[in-house]
């Protein structure tokens, strides 16, 4: 299978419009558009019968001592771990592209109730979930896609990859608001053929990503 998009190049920059958050000169960052990036498929074997699209940042900050924290900055070498941004399932056969903006635009406190997508299409909850639990502001269940936003003060250039998989069944074995771990016991020995592209993202002032 091959993964392409015309949101951003294969390694290169997220643009801050398929972003949660940007850079800001008050305060460090401030919400941005929050599209979901542009993303087509292609040579999908014989028996798929839906696709599944994950997007996932594998450079989480595991410890959370100076994670956005004023004269600190999260160091290079501390151990990392994923943060879910978008998990869809259920997409049907004939689908093989989701147009920008097509599953999310701008952000919703608390959380989108019913995020758009494809017919058919679920979605399940992403991390910021979690990350918004004890904010009376924002706390709620996060389904669907929300980008981009990591510590504005991680030494570390974080690599967001979008997966999608083709798989031999049309529906998975999924409760309503399914997590990551979920999704991939369920995805478990139905998965026919995957394809991946990366892209990249900071709001450290002092980082360049080229």
């Amino acid at each position: 299978m091959k993964l392409n998009s015309r949101s951003f190049k294969p390694d290169g920059l997220i643009p801050g419009r398929c972003s949660f958050c940007v850079k800001s000169p008050r305060g460090h960052v401030r919400l941005a558009d929050n599209r979901n990036p542009h993303l087509a498929w292609s040579g999908a074997p014989a028996g798929t019968r839906s696709y599944v699209i994950t997007a996932i940042d594998a450079d989480a900050p595991t410890r959370p001592d100076d994670v956005n924290r004023e004269g600190r900055e999260v160091p290079l070498s501390l151990p990392r771990g994923e943060f879910v941004h978008w998990l869809m399932t259920d997409i049907p056969p004939q689908v093989t592209e989701v147009a920008e903006g097509s599953c999310a635009q701008g952000v919703v406190a608390r959380g989108k109730a019913r995020p758009q997508g494809p017919e058919h299409a679920r979605q399940g909850v992403n991390d910021y979930t979690g990350w918004f639990a004890g904010d009376a502001a924002m706390a709620g269940t996060y389904l669907g896609y929300d980008g981009p936003c990591p510590p504005w003060n991680d030494a570390r250039v974080h690599r967001y990859t979008f997966t999608v998989y083709a798989i031999d069944l049309g529906r998975l074995d999924l409760a309503e608001g399914f997590t990551l771990p979920q999704l991939r016991k369920a995805l478990d020995g139905h998965v026919l053929a995957s394809a991946s592209i990366s892209g990249r993202y900071s709001l450290n002032p002092r980082l360049r990503i080229k």
